[in-house]
């Protein structure tokens, strides 16, 4: 059976997959349409299996607020490359893991990628050549209170926060605030004890280097403990718009308590494998002489 541009054109539209694929399965399946289909979804899965061991540390976040304020959803979908972080199938990709997140409130990955958002994935990567990866969502609800949220404008960097009274624009500064500094707590009683042990420990090792006694290396440790506290609790740390204001004083200023916060950077924690391409030509010429 001869197959026809419209041929190819339909079964484009049907998968998404690229022109010589879907001619190549037409051919293969005798013109049959849904053989072809078949065929695809099989060969998209391997093609997408393979790569889905590749590190994905370029990205995008999603976020969103419901218009009364009660309740938002933060997402982080990665990427291999900053490039392909740009391409419009991979940001409306973005903006439906975020719908799914934001409609349901599901956090799990594993159970956000069972259904069509996992198929839709897997497309995604046999369409674009680069391994995607779902790595975290949160979502925040509130019946009291109101959810504010920022995201930077590259799409990097971004962050959720629950108050309790306040208004939008204090609660946008508030989560502006902590997208900028990436505060660990709230409060500095939140800080887990196992953490400023591990503080402690390290500021004591410091100061019994200086040889002075032991109740003043004491007294140094724990100034630095208070300096680390005020350093990652969003309630003591200098507001970013204005340093001579503390975010507590902020907050407290405009009839306001912060209950939660959560932040996203794309790629945080992520190891990328450094490649020294001179190294690599260097090696690949020497093997070849």
């Amino acid at each position: 059976m001869a197959i026809t541009a419209l041929m190819v054109k339909e079964l484009r539209e049907r998968t998404g997959l690229g022109m010589m694929d879907c001619k190549k399965a037409l051919e293969e399946a005798s013109g049959d349409m849904e053989l072809a289909i078949e065929a695809l979804r099989k060969r998209s899965a391997l093609k997408a299996a393979k790569k889905a061991g590749r590190t994905t540390a370029d990205g995008l976040l999603g976020l969103q607020v419901a218009d009364d304020a009660r309740k938002g959803a933060l997402v982080e979908v990665n990427i291999e490359t900053d490039f392909a972080a740009k391409n419009e199938k991979f940001t409306g990709f973005v903006d439906e893991v975020l719908a799914a997140v934001f409609d349901s409130g599901e956090t799990d990955v594993e159970k956000l990628l069972a259904g069509e958002l996992g198929n839709r994935r897997d497309t995604l990567i046999q369409e674009i050549g680069e391994n995607v990866s779902v790595r975290r969502a949160a979502y925040l609800e509130t019946a009291e209170g109101r959810i504010d949220a920022y995201l930077h404008s590259d799409r990097r960097k971004g962050a959720l926060v629950e108050l309790t009274g306040g208004n939008a624009e204090v609660g946008r500064d508030v989560a502006m605030h902590v997208t900028a500094t990436n505060p660990l707590v709230v409060a500095g009683a939140q800080v887990p004890q196992e953490v400023l042990a591990k503080e402690r420990e390290i500021y004591a090792s410091q100061a019994a280097e200086s040889g002075k006694p032991a109740d003043i290396v004491e007294k140094m440790v724990e100034g630095r403990v208070r300096k680390y506290l005020a350093e990652v609790s969003l309630l003591d740390q200098p507001f970013v718009k204005n340093p001579d204001v503390k975010v507590g004083k902020l907050l407290k200023d405009a009839g306001a308590e912060c209950r939660t916060f959560v932040r996203f950077e794309v790629g945080e924690g992520i190891e990328v494998e450094q490649t020294d391409f001179a190294a690599e030509v260097a090696a690949q010429v020497k093997g070849s002489s």
